[in-house]
């Protein structure tokens, strides 16, 4: 699909610098070409020998240097490729950015392109959440610079925390999205990037995925969430500028850009950081959080002897019904999703009123429907007003969806 495209990409000074060179490999698989921009930095992590190794291209480093006649001039070369990836971005990078500093090849290429720009962020934690770094990432969004993590995880310092630049993988996915939304080739793009953005000074909370209960340190109660509508609608909440919380249980998805991550496993852990994280304007239960855990586990794996164990149920807290019926600093929107098998509109509709929150998101996950693990998903609002069914659609497609008819909820009530 990406065949014959072209992406410049900027390597600027950070630990994760190695990465970019995994990168340049997942994108030829792809058939992109690359071509790469190395700042002074960046080269003391990787050499421009390395880089021009697997681009088969000229590394460009030097501003001044591009003079002969061979030599591509920084407008030519910022305009050559259909996207411009910024990876790593360090906070560094991103602040010049944001104030439209050309004091290096790298940000001269930035602010003289009149193409798409992708960053992958990539800093200690404590940076990360700096004021002026969460200030310049919100009006490079506002702006339309697309981006991707950072990432939960070990920092290099020996810190823990969000600042990790996403994998390798992830960002070559992300940069096919990109180079095919700006084809217009993605199907079921229905909507597009409202400016401005219509949620700006609003919070928001999404739990997704599934949690795991111990049965001892081997075992676990779970089920077949893949957790991708609670990531589409984070991401989409994100995209219409509301401080996004994502608590998400186990998956093997990578992080919304934009999106704080909170990672748990049990329904005990995910309740805790609901109640961390509030207060919110917006809470949307999408996770398919176990209705039971077991009331003891073992601290041992619990070995064969010829008897069955018994496992002692208890059962889990209801996250939705306790947000719902919170009398202080309860969300303007609570909504829950109910996934069926069977009676769909009947039981959502009893779940609505059981449960006291605004909205529930109905979707059948009979196995024949194959809605857990796919990319696609069919919904039915149900709330006080009535039942409104979507059509299949893809489940960005619907976190979209559902992103804006919360922003004009919210302006209604104002």
């Amino acid at each position: 699909m990406s065949n014959g495209k072209k992406v410049l990409l900027i390597i600027s000074g950070g630990i994760s610098a190695y990465k970019s060179l995994e990168l340049i490999r997942e994108l030829k698989v792809r058939n992109i070409k690359v071509r790469c921009i190395l700042t002074t930095a960046g080269s003391q992590f990787v050499t421009p020998l390395s880089v021009e190794a697997l681009t088969g291209d000229k590394v460009y480093q030097d501003l001044f240097s591009l003079t002969e006649t061979n030599e591509m001039g920084h407008i030519e070369l910022s305009r050559d490729a259909d996207l411009i990836v910024v990876a790593p971005a360090t906070a560094n990078i991103i602040a010049k950015m944001r104030a439209g500093i050309a004091d290096d090849l790298a940000t001269t290429a930035l602010i003289a392109t009149d193409k798409s720009v992708l960053i992958a962020p990539s800093m200690n934690v404590k940076m990360w959440e700096h004021a002026s770094t969460q200030s310049n990432m919100m009006e490079l969004q506002q702006r339309g610079i697309n981006v991707i993590g950072p990432e939960t995880g070990d920092m290099a310092c020996g810190e823990y925390g969000v600042g990790r630049m996403s994998e390798p993988l992830s960002i070559a996915q992300k940069i096919n999205e990109v180079l095919l939304e700006n084809k217009g080739m993605l199907q079921n793009q229905i909507i597009t990037k409202t400016k401005p953005m219509k949620l700006v000074g609003r919070k928001a909370i999404v739990t997704s995925g599934p949690t795991k209960e111990a049965i001892d340190p081997v075992r676990y109660l779970t089920n077949h969430s893949s957790g991708r509508q609670g990531y589409a609608i984070a991401k989409a909440l994100s995209e219409q500028g509301a401080e996004t919380i994502l608590i998400s249980g186990p998956t093997q998805l990578p992080s919304p850009s934009g999106v704080t991550v909170k990672h748990v496993n049990s329904a005990l852990e995910m309740l805790a950081a609901c109640k961390e994280f509030l207060p919110a304007d917006i809470v949307i239960c999408a996770a398919a959080v176990a209705d039971w855990r077991i009331a003891n586990p073992n601290i041992n794996k619990i070995k064969k002897n010829g008897e069955l164990p018994v496992l002692e149920l208890i059962e889990n807290p209801d996250i939705l019904l306790q947000i719902s019926q919170l009398t202080k600093n309860r969300p303007y929107l609570v909504i829950g999703f109910a996934a069926e098998t069977q009676d769909l509109i009947k039981n959502a509709q009893a779940k609505l009123s059981k449960k006291g929150c605004d909205w529930i998101m109905a979707n059948d996950v009979s196995p024949e429907t194959g809605t857990f693990g796919s990319e696609k998903n069919t919904i039915h609002i149900i709330s006080k007003d009535g039942v409104e069914a979507w059509p299949t659609l893809t489940k960005e497609i619907i976190g979209q969806k559902i992103s804006i008819r919360i922003a004009e909820f919210l302006d209604g009530l104002s």
